[in-house]
């Protein structure tokens, strides 16, 4: 990369992120929380108000609440946050009049605490802004990354509006599409699924009592997830063509489709704001690390939401990459050199990896319709679901709170 005489450089910074969505507030607060000394900024290439018009939720499981209780942001989340209480698991056609539960899951990991919660993604995203302004972040808007030059001692990242940053290290967290990825010469390993996940928020007569429902059809698992109020978020999967014709469809249209798959135990259904479809496919780095560049979140990642664990993975990334930094800091070492973040690196590596091939393999295993596979998998539901201790194992993995090398944010700990 060669510079103009033009270009600004600023003085040399401590950690750069490079995206401001979830991922990439997080790692920003997790480092600048436990280390003040440190000078973090964070940039985004999207305009400042664009995350307002973010009208998704997330779930967001029990390991993550804890990191976010860290953060002293928990309790200002926690009130636009529904429970998940209830997980019920159903296996049928579309046009089934009776649609048999193979498997239901508690939704607590310990009294009082739920295995997951549904946020809004506006609320979370405020809450992260929020404390990266009371710790003094520095949030830069409309400034994409357009080169990278790595040095010995740090690297230098230019931007789209012609600024130059030098960092000792460089946390990329601009998404499974990541040009910073590209610019660090870190290939991947993908694939598309041909289907598209619909993302659209209901309201119905009638209340959910916490309850999520994941319906494996034919074309792909059909999520209800709940919120706040008479309100569910859902995640439904089609073929990539099938999905864009329903998101483009008028509301009646929509609806009856939408009844179809969701019944009426609920009562009417009424679609609340915009419908939108998102392509599927997984997506793994081959490395997670380069000299004085480490991936966090979809940067490293980009899985199949059957599971729901997408931003926990990214949430997992942060508490480890955090650790790692902090930890080298505070023994007087580099936090960009090489061997500091191999740590980083073999810590979430093959948890993301199995992770990437568990969901792979739900999707092929559930989204189709031949007869011999589905009574395999309808029989392990049923197995799985008349054994307490397996379905308490399968709570603790959803939850992030059986792994045994959880970082320490995860465990409500600060580092």
């Amino acid at each position: 990369m060669r510079y103009s005489q033009g270009m600004e450089r600023n003085a040399m910074r401590d950690m750069l992120v490079v995206g401001a969505g979830y991922v990439g507030l997080s790692a920003a607060v997790a480092v600048k929380q436990a280390a003040p000394h440190l000078d973090v900024i964070v940039v985004e290439a999207a305009p400042e108000a664009v995350w307002q018009k973010d009208m998704r939720a997330s779930a967001i499981i029990a390991a993550a609440t804890k990191m976010l209780e860290v953060f002293g942001i928990w309790d200002e989340i926690a009130p636009s946050a529904q429970p998940i209480n209830r997980m019920v698991v159903t296996d049928s056609k579309t046009s089934d009049p009776v649609r048999p539960v193979f498997l239901t899951f508690d939704g607590e990991v310990a009294e009082g605490q739920p295995f997951a919660h549904m946020v809004p993604n506006v609320e979370l995203v405020r809450a992260l802004r929020g404390c990266c302004e009371r710790l003094g972040i520095e949030i830069r808007h409309n400034v994409a990354a357009t080169a990278l030059k790595t040095e010995d001692t740090h690297a230098e990242v230019m931007l789209s509006d012609g600024s130059v940053i030098a960092a000792r290290l460089v946390v990329a967290c601009d998404g499974v599409r990541s040009h910073l990825r590209e610019l660090a010469g870190i290939k991947t390993v993908s694939w598309d699924y041909g289907q598209s996940g619909i993302v659209a928020t209901v309201e119905h007569e009638r209340p959910h009592n916490g309850c999520a429902e994941e319906h494996f059809l034919p074309a792909g698992p059909f999520a209800v997830l709940p919120l706040k109020g008479n309100r569910s978020s859902l995640v439904w999967t089609e073929a990539t063509h099938e999905a864009d014709r329903l998101a483009r469809s008028d509301e009646l249209v929509f609806e009856e489709e939408l009844e179809r798959r969701f019944g009426h135990k609920l009562g009417a259904l009424r679609v609340i704001g915009e419908k939108r479809a998102f392509p599927l496919g997984l997506t793994l780095a081959r490395a997670f690390v380069a000299p004085r560049i480490a991936l966090a979140g979809d940067a490293a990642h980009g899985i199949h939401p059957i599971s729901g664990q997408g931003l926990n993975l990214g949430f997992k990334d942060v508490a480890a990459l955090a650790e790692t930094i902090v930890d080298a800091d505070r023994l007087g070492l580099d936090i960009g050199s090489i061997n500091i973040l191999e740590r980083y690196q073999s810590w979430r590596r093959f948890d993301t990896f199995r992770m990437g091939v568990t969901t792979d393999v739900l999707n092929r295993l559930f989204s189709n319709d031949l007869a011999p596979i589905r009574i395999a998998r309808d029989f392990g539901l049923g197995i799985v679901d008349r054994l307490p201790g397996l379905k308490s194992f399968f709570i603790g993995q959803a939850a992030g709170t059986a792994a045994n090398e959880n970082p320490r944010l995860l465990t409500g700990q600060a580092i």
